[in-house]
């Protein structure tokens, strides 16, 4: 199990699949020891290059307003 850090886009794309591919192993195996590290490097990743900022208050109030089917 040779980890590496995901500095592209491809290395990004790579460890997505090898994640998709790790997701029946048990914990407290290798396989799922590799899980755990590989999950923790695409969080970083995720959190630099894709961003989420918080929502517009107002917005976020209307919307959590529909799906309980409220009106203004």
């Amino acid at each position: 199990m040779i980890i590496r850090p995901i500095k592209t886009n491809d290395d990004y794309k790579y460890t997505l699949l090898r994640i998709d591919a790790l997701m029946d192993t048990e914990p407290g195996t290798e396989d799922g020891a590799e899980l755990d590290v590989l999950v923790t490097l695409v969080e970083a990743y995720e959190n630099e290059h894709f961003p989420i900022g918080a929502p517009d208050p107002v917005a976020a109030i209307l919307f959590r307003m529909e799906q309980m089917g409220f009106k203004r």
